[in-house]
């Protein structure tokens, strides 16, 4: 439940962006929620953060200077200024209408998932950045992977200056049928805007059919769209086909991806489709075999 000064968007404040990105979070926990359901949900979230007294006001993330530091530019609230998980669990346990978020969210605060309920400790100062949240288990690895994109999607902004890529591996768990439509279209966004920070995305996923799980796969698409090179390494029929749908794969490539061997691609850039070899390099053939 982090605010952090770099999270600003264009369109919206400090608490609205937020917001948006934590019913995302939620939904990934509570399931689909109807209009409703997020109506109260919002309700209890804007709650959580007034008590630490943050509003939509975006003078109140800022620590106000006193005495002789008055004239100083004014700081920016510390994680530790921030609500938890726990801060939020006890507004929804006070209210029948939130006993189901309250009870989905136990295991996050006082369960096997309660490293989730502390204030954000992460690091971001190196030039190489790895989350490892393979630990998690298969059904909370979308938990991590969301915190950790969100968290890397602000570090992107800090700096139009730098060059930086985000790569995203298993990304289905994101955009596919496991995910929502908030955090799928927070995703898609990364990928449709982060050019103009400086920056690129990599999309990385073994099986091509679940980026295309949800909603019809719009988001699948819009990523693919959005991609200047695509990279289609050797596939099952069942993957061929889906493909097939949201690219221009004729019939000749269709045999060639099927057969492509160890290390063999099909990559994509802008309109021409070329078969490559990739090959490691020296140091890379180190890294690999030590």
């Amino acid at each position: 439940m982090d605010i952090r000064e770099e999270s600003i968007e264009e369109t919206k404040g400090y608490l609205a962006t937020k917001i948006s990105k934590l019913i995302g979070f939620f939904n990934l926990i509570f399931g689909q929620i109807n209009e409703e359901e997020k109506g109260i949900l919002e309700e209890k979230i804007i709650q959580c953060y007034k008590e630490k007294g943050i509003t939509f006001d975006d003078e109140t993330l800022y620590k106000k200077n006193t005495g002789e530091n008055i004239h100083l530019k004014p700081i920016f609230k510390e994680t530790s200024d921030m609500p938890i998980l726990q801060d939020l669990y006890e507004i929804l346990e006070k209210d029948k209408k939130t006993k189901k978020f309250y009870t989905k969210l136990m295991p996050f605060v006082k369960g096997s998932l309660s490293f989730f309920n502390n204030h954000t400790s992460v690091e971001l100062n190196n030039k190489l950045i790895i989350a490892d949240v393979y630990d998690l288990g298969e059904e909370n690895l979308k938990y991590g992977m969301y915190l950790f994109t969100e968290l890397f999607w602000d570090k992107i902004k800090q700096n139009r200056n730098e060059k930086k890529s985000i790569y995203l591996d298993e990304a289905w768990r994101l955009i596919g049928v496991t995910s929502n439509t908030d955090v799928a279209s927070f995703i898609y966004k990364i990928f449709k805007t982060i050019r103009k920070y400086g920056g690129s995305a990599v999309a990385i996923t073994q099986d091509v059919s679940d980026l295309f799980s949800l909603n019809g796969g719009i988001y699948g698409k819009s990523i693919l769209n959005n991609s200047s090179i695509k990279s289609f390494f050797s596939m099952e029929d069942e993957n061929i086909n889906v493909l097939a749908e949201f690219t221009n794969l004729t019939e000749k490539e269709k045999i060639e991806i099927k057969s492509l061997k160890r290390g063999e691609s099909l990559i994509f850039v802008g309109d021409e489709h070329i078969l490559a070899k990739i090959n490691s390099s020296e140091l890379e053939e180190k890294i690999i075999k030590s």
